[in-house]
């Protein structure tokens, strides 16, 4: 009898350990909200944090993760200590533990602005999200409508007819990313002299794996997520002489500011496929310059991940921008400050529905210094008439 109750004693406490082990250890397997995730600041401190609630609520990741961990049922995890470790880490377990997060977080009912780790968006600096990336891989010409700019209906659809009967493959382009890239709300300089500045609203692919010769058919397996981005563009090329009179990629997309991105990260279970589901338009003063579906799109997010990883090996955290529409400068679209090109003291928008939207200032640049040797690269009108 005694040998019973002590088997009996032994069973039970081996069942609750397993029990208790098991509260303890398992991580969820979906979020009961969506999020995103990006970089922000407060009182100059940044931290990585995740979007709620609409995009209304910023929750510091560590700091909530903290405050979860003082519970005696979640065992410790470390969190990233930027964007790319977060990227890195998420297919490799962290991704249940942000589920768990924001399973505790709607639980406890703690996802208010009154609760020491939930920030108002409105409070927060909003900054790039990736910093920064490896490589910005860029799709030059991929949408029919931009690779007709000013065409009528009759020359797109021609125009279009021929390019579909002979696709041929994509054409990219590396873009910098440290001085390049930018964060929502910060400024865009026109670089001194050069006033032939265009938008271009885009879809910014992050990569999640690394890969090389990733297939379209197991493209989005390496993606971790979209965010909006703008290939900010100097149309104003090189001035004669000198070596190369075709066009200059470095002068084109090259200056400090042309890559806006964010203003946070979705990852893609959140999303869906963008080929079904991407809408993005541009907003200048109130006037919509540009607008369009990925149905517009010569070669498809997958092709173009194909394409890229046939180049050159992708790491989490590199970014593939999917193109442009029409409606850029080139097309010359009617606004209230101006037509074409970018004006200084304009206010822009690039939208992604789904996304989020960047806002943007263009400020032209007032003056370079005064001992340049002539060396520099010239304003434009030095070279160009109108």
């Amino acid at each position: 009898m005694i040998r019973k109750s002590v088997s009996s004693l032994m069973l039970a406490a081996t069942l609750a350990i397993t029990a208790f082990s098991g509260q303890v250890l398992a991580q969820a397997a979906e979020s009961v909200e969506p999020f995103k995730v990006g970089t922000f600041a407060v009182n100059d401190t940044p931290f990585v944090g995740l979007v709620v609630r609409d995009d209304s609520l910023i929750v510091d990741l560590d700091a909530a993760n903290r405050a979860m961990q003082m519970q005696w049922q979640y065992s410790d995890m470390e969190m990233p200590g930027d964007m790319v470790g977060l990227i890195e880490q998420y297919e490799y377990g962290l991704k249940y533990r942000l589920y768990e997060l924001m399973n505790w977080l709607v639980a406890e009912d703690l996802l208010s602005s009154g609760t020491a780790y939930v920030h108002d968006v409105e409070s927060v600096d909003i900054q790039a999200p990736i910093q920064y990336p490896s490589k910005i891989m860029n799709a030059a010409v991929n949408f029919y409508t931009h690779a007709c700019e000013g065409c009528t209906p009759q020359q797109l659809a021609e125009r279009t007819r021929q390019r579909q009967e002979n696709r041929g493959v994509p054409y990219l382009f590396l873009k910098p990313t440290r001085g390049a890239v930018i964060g929502h709300g910060e400024d865009i300089i026109m670089p001194f002299g050069r006033d032939e500045i265009e938008y271009e609203v885009e879809m910014a692919i992050v990569f999640g794996r690394t890969g090389k010769y990733i297939s379209s058919a197991r493209a989005y397996d390496h993606v971790f997520g979209y965010m909006v981005a703008m290939d900010v563009s100097d149309r104003g090329g090189r001035p004669p002489g000198g070596y190369g009179s075709g066009q200059d990629w470095f002068v084109g997309k090259g200056h400090d500011t042309f890559a806006p991105h964010g203003p946070w990260i979705v990852p893609k279970e959140f999303y869906g496929d963008p080929m079904d589901r991407l809408h993005q338009i541009t907003v200048i003063d109130g006037v919509t310059v540009q607008e369009a579906q990925a149905g517009d799109m010569i070669h498809n997010i997958p092709e173009l991940i194909e394409y890229a990883s046939s180049l050159i090996t992708v790491f989490p955290g590199d970014v593939l921008q999917s193109g442009t529409s029409g409606g850029t400068g080139a097309g010359r679209v009617q606004r209230a400050t101006g037509s074409g090109y970018l004006v200084d003291g304009e206010n822009i928008s690039a939208s992604i529905e789904g996304i989020g939207t960047l806002t943007h200032t263009i400020v032209a640049e007032r003056d370079v210094p005064d001992d340049l040797s002539g060396a520099q690269l010239p304003p434009t009108a030095t070279y160009r008439d109108r």
